[in-house]
């Protein structure tokens, strides 16, 4: 068995992976309503479902071609920045800013395509951060311009810039000496920071007595934080084999990730509590919206992307 899965592509592998974890979240589910009949249990089995859904699309997305994988991705940005956009107290004068932004979206990707790394890491921060307080004094309404701008000029920053290195893994040179390519590294991110999220969720929820961050975000506690960023590490290790690190570098990569993910998570939560909002949207049954779910993400890519570049050269 253990020679068969090893003549298996780790893609593949990671999706057998996913698929047995799936099936036994669901199994837990169906035990608990027979042990629990008194229970309502229809939340966590919504976000079962929705798992099932978001993992199918998701491999789909990857495992078909780069140009599918390069138009999913940039569908994230659109739906991130859309549900973001549409809690912002807009003026009339900024609809061409905002249009600007949206249009920035394909050229981003187009970037990312044809892995032209230095238009890639500047466009949105250097031109766009330049061009759009431009397009803004012309609409020659002053009342509301920096509040205006710089929500716009963030939103791109997160939801687009942010977004588009997880589309730049699939950029990456396969990694000498190892079965690790971009597409690999790229399923070992995201395996870590979701599980990250679901494991701290579990461990707050079991032991959770210290809050974190009471104001900003009241359900998250210090032995969520930690058990959850504990266990990712762990777990981490058992999907090595998608990257070209070490048992020691596999833990700490974890740790950075797994970290970044929290803080992004963090201040998403923080913009949901100045909109007065507890879900950027309602796409997604049981998980809220297309932001709920890639928040950590928006923090958590770039670190990744940054560290193999810049560590192994790839």
């Amino acid at each position: 068995m253990i020679d068969w899965l090893g003549r298996v592509a780790p893609q593949w592998r990671m999706a057998l992976l996913v698929l047995a974890v799936l099936v036994l979240a669901s199994a837990a589910v169906a035990a608990l309503r027979r042990l629990q009949p008194g229970r309502d249990h229809s939340e966590l089995a919504a976000r079962v479902r929705a798992w099932w859904i978001m993992a199918a699309i998701f491999f789909g997305a990857i495992a078909v071609s780069d140009t599918i994988s390069l138009v999913f991705f940039a569908f994230l940005s659109y739906w991130a920045m859309k549900e973001y956009v549409t809690l912002l107290s807009t003026r009339p004068a900024d609809h061409k800013a905002l249009f600007l932004a949206f249009l920035a979206i394909p050229v981003q990707y187009y970037w990312v395509g044809i892995g032209w790394y230095g238009m890639f890491i500047i466009f949105i921060p250097v031109y766009m951060f330049l061009f759009l307080p431009i397009r803004q004094f012309l609409s020659k309404e002053t009342r509301g311009f920096v509040a205006s701008t710089s929500q716009i000029q963030w939103g791109l920053m997160a939801f687009v810039f942010c977004l588009s290195h997880m589309a730049f893994l699939l950029r990456l040179r396969d990694a000498p000496g190892s079965q690790a390519s971009g597409r690999t590294l790229l399923l070992f991110l995201v395996f870590v920071v979701e599980m990250s999220d679901v494991l701290q969720y579990v461990w707050g929820k079991l032991l959770g007595r210290h809050k974190i961050l009471p104001t900003v975000s009241p359900n998250k506690t210090w032995e969520g934080f930690v058990g959850g960023i504990a266990s990712t590490m762990i777990l981490s290790l058992a999907i090595r084999f998608l990257t070209p690190f070490g048992v020691g570098e596999t833990l700490i990569v974890t740790f950075l990730v797994a970290v970044a993910g929290f803080c992004g998570g963090a201040v998403m939560s923080a913009i949901k509590r100045d909109f007065g909002t507890k879900d950027f949207g309602g796409l997604i049954p049981g998980h809220g919206g297309m932001l709920d779910r890639v928040d950590s993400l928006c923090y958590a890519a770039p670190v990744f992307l940054h560290y193999v570049r810049y560590f192994h050269h790839l």
